[in-house]
């Protein structure tokens, strides 16, 4: 079984909602906006950087089980 059949897409679904959020944020202005576009990109870059552990924990995985 692989762990990471449910981490990436998770987690890459976890990316494409925050930066929803954040877009959702820079367009309906006002404090709202002030207050967490900024925050929600800031997310967006963390979660993208956790995704792309992810992916390199896959491929080391995927290298130990096949050699």
């Amino acid at each position: 079984m692989n762990p990471f059949a449910y981490a990436i897409p998770i987690g890459l679904g976890v990316v494409f909602l925050i930066l929803c959020f954040g877009i959702y944020t820079l367009f309906r202005g006002g404090d709202f906006s002030r207050s967490w576009s900024n925050k929600a990109m800031r997310f967006r870059v963390i979660a993208q950087f956790v995704v792309i552990l992810i992916l390199v924990g896959a491929m080391l995985w995927s290298r130990s089980q096949h050699g």
